[in-house]
């Protein structure tokens, strides 16, 4: 196991990951926000779905979800249609229009980690990758506990 320092250093280290995630929020198209990009790769990634599947997937709740999906359906990114097992749900799936759009987001993002990290080996690069995926892999299932809660005390007795 590692020193106690290393993970604090590790949270610290994290907490700064906002600054990689905005210079990622600001290479996306202006008609491509953020939680759109996300719903056009996550569909990319694991295919259609149910937006019900989709917002567990997001980690946000079905409001926020239904904004980022009406969103890119407007834009012709998205299709939803009739769920055949159950009519009252919709399967979201990738449009051709919707797979340019990730083609676009996946040359910007590769342009902006080039540049920036330019003066990195591809040794340097790959070790991140893996690191970056055993950190994610170690987390499994996000919803487990992995931390204690704060401490409780026992009740004090008091002398009979």
């Amino acid at each position: 196991m590692a020193a106690q320092s290393h993970y604090e250093e590790l949270a610290r280290q994290l907490s700064a990951i906002g600054a990689v995630k905005r210079g990622l929020a600001r290479i996306l198209p202006p008609e491509c926000p953020a939680g759109s990009a996300a719903v056009l790769t996550l569909l990319e990634r694991h295919g259609e779905m149910r937006i019900s599947r989709l917002a567990e997937l997001l980690a946000v709740d079905m409001s926020v979800t239904s904004r980022h999906v009406a969103h890119v359906a407007q834009r012709g990114w998205i299709e939803r249609s009739a769920d055949p097992a159950d009519k009252r749900s919709r399967i979201l799936r990738l449009t051709p229009e919707g797979q340019t759009m990730i083609d676009d987001l996946g040359l910007r993002t590769t342009e902006m980690f080039a540049h920036t990290l330019k003066d990195w080996t591809d040794d340097e690069v790959g070790q991140l990758n893996t690191m970056l995926a055993r950190l994610r892999d170690s987390f499994g299932d996000c919803r487990a506990p992995h931390v204690r809660g704060p401490e409780t005390r026992p009740p004090t007795r008091t002398p009979a």
